[in-house]
């Protein structure tokens, strides 16, 4: 500005590019100091679980009404196991089938000894904790003291959302609120529908952490194809209805569904 202002005074072909530098430095002046870099967040997920049972689910000729045909399936203490398939597939019920809802369905799904099924949803429909604020949840549900409640929180960066009400989070922040609301049950069995959908990078790496180290069953419907290659078996369910196993999942270009063949 100050060299531009100089050469004006005695060039007039320079005056254009001085007013086009004084409003430059005008709008930079109006919008304020650029944003603070955001800080890395410091999610620490600590799942435990339990041993259970040697087999933890099965399945026995188990069909969802309208959605899956007839299918047997066992699932062992300590697998990890991603659900697949396009949307619509039937996927979502039958982990809320697993977790104890009333599904329409023929054939049994049943637990194993020891099995604390544990449901994270995806759309974070959740009627039991609607209008109530998360340090009250820990307090009532989990027995927690004020501090110990929001040390809890702590970890999952979510202190200063302590006595919001849960509709009024965000998606990440709810979804974090979720992980840790099972690691306080205790359950052996987690039952993931799609978990990493609103979590950010750090949120997601610090969860697929969490699970290396748990000792339990896991259950993930998924789309992310970074978070399914983490897991040892993959379970289809097919547009027809069918239901079958692959052994590496595999994504069509350009959609999210599994195009796999069964072994």
């Amino acid at each position: 500005m100050a060299t531009l202002r100089q050469k004006a005074s005695y060039n007039s072909d320079m005056a254009s590019r001085l007013q086009a530098a004084q409003t430059r430095l005008r709008r930079f002046e109006e919008s304020g100091p650029p944003e603070l870099a955001p800080r890395d967040p410091n999610i620490r997920v600590r799942l435990r679980g339990g041993r259970t049972g040697k087999r933890a689910v099965m399945c026995e000729q188990l069909a969802l009404t309208g959605l899956l045909l007839p299918f047997d399936c066992e699932i062992w203490y300590g697998e990890r196991v991603a659900v697949l398939g396009s949307n619509g597939s039937g996927k979502t019920h039958f982990l809320r089938l697993l977790a104890g809802e009333e599904i329409p369905h023929a054939g049994t799904a049943r637990l194993g000894a020891r099995v604390i099924a544990g449901l994270f949803t995806q759309t974070h429909a959740r009627p039991d904790l609607s209008g109530r604020r998360p340090v009250e949840i820990l307090s009532t549900e989990h027995a927690l003291l004020l501090d110990e409640a929001m040390s809890a929180l702590a970890r999952y960066e979510l202190q200063y959302s302590a006595r919001q009400p849960f509709g009024t989070l965000s998606g990440g922040q709810q979804a974090r609120l979720q992980i840790l609301l099972l690691e306080l049950a205790g359950s052996t069995l987690l039952l993931l529908d799609e978990p990493t959908d609103n979590l950010d990078l750090a949120s997601a790496e610090a969860l697929q952490q969490g699970l290396e180290s748990y000792k339990g069953t896991v259950l993930a419907v998924t789309h992310d194809r970074w978070f399914a290659r983490s897991f040892d078996r993959f379970l289809v369910f097919g547009d027809a209805g069918s239901v079958y196993e692959a052994s590496e999942p595999v994504w069509t270009a350009g959609a999210d569904r599994p195009v796999t063949k069964a072994r």
